[in-house]
């Protein structure tokens, strides 16, 4: 565990099963994770689905203080996807809940499994929408660009406040 905590930006999304209940479920896995504290979360957003075709998805974000390396936190959302019947079968397809480490802090860091700032975030409504909402001026740092700048930029047509 880090000695301090550091501030970090991840997103939450499910198109399979109970999609409300499965990621209120995951923020409370998440608030229940020793070294995790949930600062704020974002509403639930009905978005069009990206890639093949399937149903709509929820999508949030949610702020978490965290006294753990952008690693080890990776690791345990992928623990908690799997605990919610994450099974990877398709590129882009249909899943039960998705948690996507965005932001840890200011961090830059490029690992074959770990790319922060999420490669694809900033052109993605379903992920800025949610994360302006909670977290507006964060600055992205490799763009040095607030959240809300960047959220001008993309087609938020498909994102819908559930």
């Amino acid at each position: 565990m880090l000695k301090t905590a550091a501030r970090t930006a991840i997103a939450l999304g499910s198109n399979m099963g109970n999609s409300p209940a499965i990621l209120e479920g995951a923020l409370e896995a998440l608030a229940q994770t020793s070294g995790i504290t949930i600062e704020a979360r974002s509403s639930w957003y009905c978005t069009k689905a990206v890639g093949p075709t399937q149903p709509d998805y929820l999508n949030g974000c949610a702020i978490l203080s965290v006294q753990m390396s952008p690693q080890a936190l990776l690791t345990h959302l992928l623990v908690i996807e799997q605990e919610f019947g994450r099974v990877r079968q398709e590129h882009w397809g249909p899943r039960t809940l998705d948690l996507d480490l965005l932001l840890y802090d200011d961090l830059i860091l490029h690992q074959p499994n770990l790319q922060i700032p999420h490669p694809r975030m900033v052109e993605r409504a379903f992920v800025l929408v949610p994360l302006a909402e909670i977290a507006a001026d964060w600055i992205e740092p490799e763009s040095q660009r607030a959240i809300q700048d960047l959220l001008l930029k993309i087609d938020t047509s498909d994102v819908h406040l559930l």
